[in-house]
């Protein structure tokens, strides 16, 4: 049986910002990045819907 996809926020733009320690791409810290596969779907849609306003906030642009 195979398992359903993780939802990820991933655009496959992985830099972080130095000053806001946030990816460009997705607004998730290092911590966040390397711990995605162990968060419940839950988890992982709550750190989702808390992403914009937190690039917003971190002054942080994503490219294109």
């Amino acid at each position: 049986m195979s398992r359903p996809p993780i939802s990820t926020p991933c655009r496959t733009v992985c830099a972080v910002e130095g000053q806001s320690g946030l990816c460009i791409g997705c607004g998730r810290t290092l911590r966040e990045i390397a711990a995605w596969s162990s968060y419940d779907e839950a988890r992982r849609l709550e750190i989702m819907a808390e992403l914009p306003a937190r690039l917003a906030k971190a002054g942080v642009k994503a490219p294109g």
